[in-house]
């Protein structure tokens, strides 16, 4: 069972930090909420902004070393707040890891992975309630990272780090770079996705010039929608092989030769929810955070994961190794008997904290979540909470059924060392802490700037150059989108991912094999057991023009509001 611990940042891998760390210089970010002190006295307490942040930890089953070759898994999509907050709000909903194996221990002098997934990010310029999906895949310490085709580390196109990491494979799906929109109102549905390598490219043992190998592995995400299967986009085997032509010790490390580690973490991270505290005349601290909600279902109860499963090669990679050398076609569809999917126990914990900005670590007091929150498997397969009915609220929204967490707690100090909060009801808090007049707010945005991708006629996005378009499609958070349709070997990524001309072409033939073969509408992934799929956007959803359903894919170019 994965282990509960207290220092997460030293044991456990940190949910969306590809952002994270982008942004630890960024603005303090929007007001995002306001109290209302307008009918207290000169002598009563004011209300001062702190914030929510932590872990949520879910438990579960161990596998054999054998299933190495990629995840799949359903999560629950639904907005974690009635409003969105500003962009000082960052978190994920619930997700994993994927580690390539190795024998040393991780840190960041090798951190590398896949991680990613829903949620909301500081440098998201279009958000609304509903989660967007990134791929989110790191480079060697955080030197690059790749959230989808055209987004990547920072958006300054003469240092890319990253942002031509990832290719794009389907010809229905075009990914906004701001994040893959789900369609708006999402609310407790299951979004289904997940991991597997395809031999799109051959293993070689130069890169870049320099003697140092890249593996043959494209780790392709698939996704399971309810109006989209399939898969969209992978990593380039080069956006891992890359940080090693400069530091060669570190060659043959990452996920573009190794198989990945089976047994992966699936946690939330939360990395800031808007909050206040106050002090009353007592002198016995409270605090009211932005009302959070998680899914409710017909029982009262709210599943949040479903069905993470393993696999091992011969779930896809083998039967398509042997269809590209000359074999039958094969379909697509994940071979489930080379799977295994992970157990889960009713237990697992919460490090989420409240705390004024900037406090020590040390200083941090967690938050008594299981008060409210008790942990069930719902069914073998399915993690999720139950939840105290004097202190959670259940709330009914035109999106959907959810419960709402306390929004108020007390500042419990049994002691220095191991004072907490503790969810109370709201009669239970002083009038004289004014956190009764608080109100959670919308701020006011400034427009939104484009994403803009390279204009000049030099640039690989100009020579060789898209086939057709401009396109243009709206998406349910308010932007515009602008697309070109590229020959598949001539799209930015792959012009970008040391490979030569003969090695293109030979992938643009392999691709055209699978745009014949696998249709947009057809089971990958194993089906949920239970439960509703979430839908994308439908302003993503694509056509080829006619004569580019075979070897074409979708390129978005600009997106503004």
């Amino acid at each position: 069972m994965l282990k509960t611990r207290s220092d997460i940042w030293g044991v456990l891998p940190i949910f969306f930090s590809v952002v994270i760390i982008a942004l630890a210089t960024a603005s303090a970010g929007d007001t995002t909420s306001k109290p209302d002190t307008s009918s207290h006295t000169e002598t009563d307490s004011k209300p001062t902004p702190v914030e929510m942040a932590g872990y949520l930890l879910v438990p579960h089953e161990q596998l054999s070393e054998n299933y190495d070759a990629g995840f799949s898994l359903y999560v629950s999509a639904w907005p974690l707040l009635d409003k969105y907050p500003g962009n000082r709000f960052q978190t994920g909903l619930f997700g994993t890891w994927m580690f390539a194996k190795t024998d040393r221990k991780r840190s960041m002098e090798t951190y590398s992975d896949i991680e990613g997934g829903l949620g909301w990010w500081r440098d998201t310029r279009f958000a609304t309630e509903t989660p967007k999906f990134i791929m989110g895949g790191v480079a060697k310490s955080f030197s690059e990272w790749a959230n989808g085709p055209g987004a990547g580390k920072g958006r300054d196109w003469s240092k890319p780090q990253g942002k031509y990491g990832i290719a794009q494979l389907s010809p229905h799906v075009v990914w906004p770079p701001d994040g893959l929109n789900l369609e708006q109102g999402t609310c407790g549905q299951l979004f289904g996705y997940g991991y597997l390598p395809l031999p799109l490219t051959d293993a070689k043992q130069t890169t870049a010039g320099a003697d140092v190998p890249t593996g043959d592995q494209s780790w392709t995400l698939f996704l399971n929608t309810g109006n989209f299967k399939g898969p969209v986009a992978f990593f380039t085997p080069y956006f891992f092989s890359k940080p090693s032509v400069k530091e060669p010790s570190y060659s043959g490390m990452f996920l573009d030769s190794r198989p990945a580690n089976p047994n992966k973490a699936i946690q939330m991270e939360t990395q800031y929810i808007p909050a206040f505290q106050s002090t009353d005349s007592n002198g016995v601290t409270y605090a009211r955070v932005a009302p959070t909600s998680f899914p409710r279902d017909a029982k009262g109860t709210s599943p949040v994961v479903h069905q993470v499963t393993a696999y091992t090669r011969a779930a896809l990679w083998d039967s398509v190794q042997e269809w590209f050398g000359g074999g039958e076609p094969v379909d697509g569809t994940v071979n489930t008997a080379a799977s295994q999917v992970h157990s889960f126990a009713p237990a697992g914990g919460s490090t989420w904290r409240l705390y004024p900005r900037a406090t020590p670590k040390e200083d941090k007091r967690p938050i008594r979540w299981n008060a409210f929150a008790t942990p069930v498997t719902l069914g073998p397969t399915t993690y999720g909470y139950r939840w105290d009915e004097q202190l959670t609220t259940e709330t009914e929204t035109e999106q959907g059924s959810l419960v709402t967490l306390p929004q108020y707690y007390r500042l419990d100090e049994n002691t220095a060392s191991n004072s907490e909060w503790v969810a109370v009801t709201p009669d239970e808090v002083p009038s004289d802490t004014g956190l009764a007049d608080v109100e959670f707010v919308s701020p006011q945005r400034k427009p939104s700037e484009a994403y803009v991708t390279p204009d000049e006629p030099d640039s690989c996005w100009k020579t060789p150059g898209p086939s057709a378009g401009p396109f243009t499609t709206k998406l349910g958070d308010g932007s515009l989108l602008t697309y070109y349709w590229y020959r598949f070997a001539d799209q930015p990524a792959l012009l970008n991912a040391d490979l030569s001309d003969a090695e293109r072409e030979a992938m643009q033939t392999k691709v055209e094999k699978l745009h014949r073969t696998w249709k947009k509408d057809q089971e990958y992934l194993p089906p949920p057991s239970e439960g509703e799929l979430a839908n994308l956007d439908a302003g993503v959803l694509v056509t080829p023009p006619s004569g580019m359903e075979i070897g074409f894919v979708p390129i978005a170019t600009r997106q503004e509001k």
